[in-house]
């Protein structure tokens, strides 16, 4: 059965399907949501799903975000009636999936909400009423009888500190929430068609699973532990069936690449606190561009021997400022104080506050590692009002400071580690000089590129690679808009050295430099030779560089006698 409903601003649609015996899935599709967190920028919507067992118990595993509040609760009563629900399991208490819990409690008020004890902690706190509970470690089990039995692995960091899933024995179904999901949106229940999935799928890896590769190892390790499981129902996207094998198979192996990484960052803040889920994501978006492997850890939650095991091995250190007050209040501070003792002068700093609109307690906690020996990669980040797209532009470049600090020698020893009479035929590949401008809503960026062709006729297109730790990589996703500005030869120097130098997170790059709006709001450098107007049509993986197809419309030439700029390099290895 599937019911649909229009919304008048957005397109939100409900589809219900029954997955297995007695099991219905409740998927909300968002197809026209562009963005999710800070780090996704979306092309197909995304989904939040939701699964009703009925047997001699009915339990419900998650609810949805809070904008599909009537079309969800009315396609739950189309269902059931929601006072013969015996359990709500949640599986994590992130809002796009537990957005509509206290409206589910109005309409059933004798549910049992099941969850892991951070997860019944953080329900305590946000409620504020009472509630039934019951809390459950791994290897628990809940019967509800004629074989439905739920059998729980607890799985934290995945990617809340709360994260549990839930195994059901009779049909085989694994519900695992934001582990193995995907932002992508489709009539299809299932992952059908491999092909069409599989770029979401690691990019949502990427984003949102990497920075805890450990813990997803951790998970796969207690899911082996199940009988066999032969369907992956996710919190985001399509389910997992036909391609469970690979696509499971896929995470161990990202995950145990990104456990052997050689740097990696430990990144410690309190979830849920203020803007720190959202300011966290977008400076550890920004270390993974380089290549450094991310951490995370609530310092809420944190056990002091695993916060001294984490930070004996990383090479550098973020910390988002905790609350001075409330229950958790002693045992942040003793892992504050946990990792202080720990760290060595070798090791990098980057320090963040936000939800506090009165403290400055960043500051303070700056100097203290100063004064142990280590290094600030960035400006100490201290957030006082709501963040806005220039907030996360910031935090997004603050953090990829961070990752290239770290992975300097790195750097070093790959330029030279090539060999010298290919390093040097490399070399003699040249290409024009061009700076890439861009615009969304309040934010821009540029860069000088060099590795620039034309790709097609029809339609006409152009192909740029740019490196997947340049801060206007963001603006290159597909459907997004940029100016491509061809330099002049013989005047070029200027806003070549302009484009060149290091700036800092979150700082205007076209500062004293002369533009005037395209047509898609994008800068056009009023020095360039001539400028063409682009849209991103594809991006390829290409290791360490992104090759980027875009079509383009409009374009101009200031002086057609000038010349591009040429750049010639004497090795290949590097620009």
């Amino acid at each position: 059965m599937v019911a649909v409903a229009e919304q008048l601003k957005r397109r939100l649609t409900i589809q219900t399907a029954e997955i297995a015996p007695q099991t219905t899935a409740i998927r909300c599709l968002d197809w026209d949501r562009d963005r999710f967190d800070i780090e996704f920028a979306l092309d197909n919507g995304t989904t939040y799903n939701s699964f009703l067992i009925q047997s001699e118990k009915t339990a419900l595993i998650d609810t949805s975000h809070a904008k599909f509040k009537q079309l969800y609760l009315d396609t739950l009563l189309g269902l059931i009636d929601p006072t013969t629900i015996d359990y709500l399991v949640i599986s994590h208490t992130e809002p796009d999936h537990s957005g509509l819990i206290k409206d589910f409690l109005a309409l059933a008020p004798q549910v049992t909400l099941v969850g892991s004890k951070v997860a019944i902690q953080f329900m305590a706190d946000w409620l504020h009423q009472p509630f039934q509970q019951q809390i459950v470690k791994n290897g628990d089990r809940l019967d509800l009888g004629n074989g439905h039995e739920l059998e729980f692995v607890i799985a934290p960091n995945l990617h809340w500190p709360d994260t549990i899933f839930s195994y059901d024995h009779k049909t085989k179904v694994l519900f695992t929430c934001d582990a193995f999901g995907m932002h992508y949106c489709d009539d299809y229940t299932f992952d059908e068609d491999l092909e069409l999935i599989e770029t979401e799928y690691q990019y949502y890896y990427d984003c949102l699973m990497g920075p805890n590769a450990r813990s997803v190892l951790s998970a796969l390790k207690r899911m082996g532990e199940l009988p066999a499981v032969e369907t992956i129902a996710t919190g985001h996207g399509p389910l997992l069936h036909h391609n469970l094998e690979d696509l499971v198979g896929r995470y161990r192996q990202w995950s145990q690449d990104q456990a052997k990484a050689v740097t990696t960052v430990a990144f410690f803040y309190v979830v849920g606190h203020g803007y720190s889920d959202q300011i966290a994501q977008a400076i550890a978006h920004g270390i993974a561009k380089t290549g450094v492997a991310v951490e995370t850890m609530d310092l809420a939650t944190a056990d002091p021997q695993e916060v001294r095991e984490l930070v004996s091995i990383v090479s550098g250190i973020v910390i988002g400022t905790p609350p001075s007050q409330g229950e958790t209040a002693a045992t942040i501070q003793t892992a504050i104080n946990t990792i202080l003792a720990a760290t060595n002068s070798k090791q990098a700093i980057g320090v963040f506050e936000s939800g506090d609109p009165d403290s400055e307690a960043v500051y303070p906690l700056v100097n203290q590692f100063r004064d142990l020996g280590l290094t600030s990669a960035f400006p100490a980040i201290l957030i006082r009002e709501t963040p806005t797209e220039a907030t996360y532009q910031l935090c997004d470049e603050a953090g990829t400071d961070l990752g290239q600090w770290l992975t300097r020698d790195r750097t070093v020893k790959q330029m030279k580690a090539l060999d010298t009479e290919l390093d040097k035929a490399l070399g003699r590949i040249s290409g024009g000089l061009y700076i890439i401008t861009a615009k969304k809503g309040d934010i821009s960026s540029a860069m000088l590129a060099s590795w620039v062709a034309q790709a097609s006729f029809e339609p006409l297109g152009v192909t740029i690679a740019v490196a997947k730790d340049r801060a206007i990589e963001a603006f290159m996703h597909v459907g997004d808009r940029f100016v491509l500005n061809v330099l002049e030869e013989d005047n070029y120097q200027l806003l070549m050295r302009h484009f060149l130098k290091r700036f800092a997170p979150g700082a205007d790059r076209f500062a004293e430099v002369k533009t005037y709006p395209a047509t898609n709001g994008c800068p056009i450098l009023a020095d360039a030779l001539a400028y063409i107007e682009c849209e991103v049509v594809s991006r390829m993986d290409c290791h360490d560089h992104w090759l980027v197809y875009s079509t383009v419309n409009l374009g101009r030439v200031s002086k057609p006698d000038a010349l591009t700029a040429v750049h010639h390099r004497k090795v290949g290895n590097h620009y």
